[in-house]
């Protein structure tokens, strides 16, 4: 007959509470560090471009102030363009719509309202900008071709043109939006400029440095004069 001896359970080694204190001195430090390093790292994110419809975020960024001083440039995306909608042309098929043109007046004259004794005008060279600058100032506009290639000199060639105490109001397209706003907003909300949207940035008047300040829809213009912000 087989005996199986029976088994035996082997009790792990204790560890000495004095091992625990030990490795948790050792532990601590660097979760410490671990810890501040992240919640720097959230402290200092790239803010969200702000919906500057909202007063209170009109005030916070001191849009008012900066566009006397000359200090902003504007990157006011076209009007609706005819080719994606089923709106009727102003005329040419690569150009805005009759909606449009009536949206780009509109908002050409709150701009004016704000006061463009200051400001210098430039517009892609693209038939729904020219349009769209066209309808916003009532007159033509000087234009440049950097403003519909979008390349990855936008920003320095947005900046080259801002002369000192000046502002700098860009016609141009969707794309060349977008691509600044990330360049500028890395890590941030990204931003889809809508038709006739304006997006504010500011430049820093001793570094040069430019900074987003917001957005502006087209309708938030009517908001804010509703309101008695502008």
């Amino acid at each position: 007959m087989l005996v199986t001896a029976p088994e035996v359970a082997v009790a792990s080694p204790a560890i000495p509470l004095r091992s625990f204190a030990r490795l948790r001195r050792l532990l601590l430090p660097g979760a410490a560090v671990l810890l501040l390093a992240l919640l720097s790292a959230w402290l200092m994110r790239p803010a969200y471009a702000l919906d500057l419809s909202r007063g209170q975020h009109l005030s916070e960024v001191g849009l008012l102030q900066s566009w006397k001083k000359g200090e902003l440039v504007v990157l006011v995306r076209h009007a609706e363009r005819c080719d994606q909608s089923s709106n009727p042309c102003l005329a040419d098929a690569s150009g805005i719509t009759i909606e449009g043109s009536d949206t780009a007046q509109q908002v050409g004259e709150a701009f004016k309202a704000l006061g463009m004794a200051h400001t210098d005008v430039l517009s892609s060279p693209l038939v729904r900008t020219v349009q769209t600058s066209s309808f916003m100032f009532g007159k033509s506009v000087a234009t440049q071709d950097w403003l519909k290639s979008c390349k990855a000199t936008l920003q320095h060639d947005m900046l080259a043109h801002k002369a000192a105490h000046r502002n700098l109001l860009l016609v141009t397209h969707s794309t060349c939006i977008n691509e600044l706003e990330d360049d500028l907003n890395r890590g941030g909300a990204h931003y889809d400029s809508a038709y006739t949207s304006a997006l504010f940035v500011a430049v820093d008047s001793q570094t040069g440095k430019p900074k987003v300040l917001g957005y502006l829809n087209a309708d938030g213009w009517a908001k804010l004069q509703a309101e008695r912000v502008l």
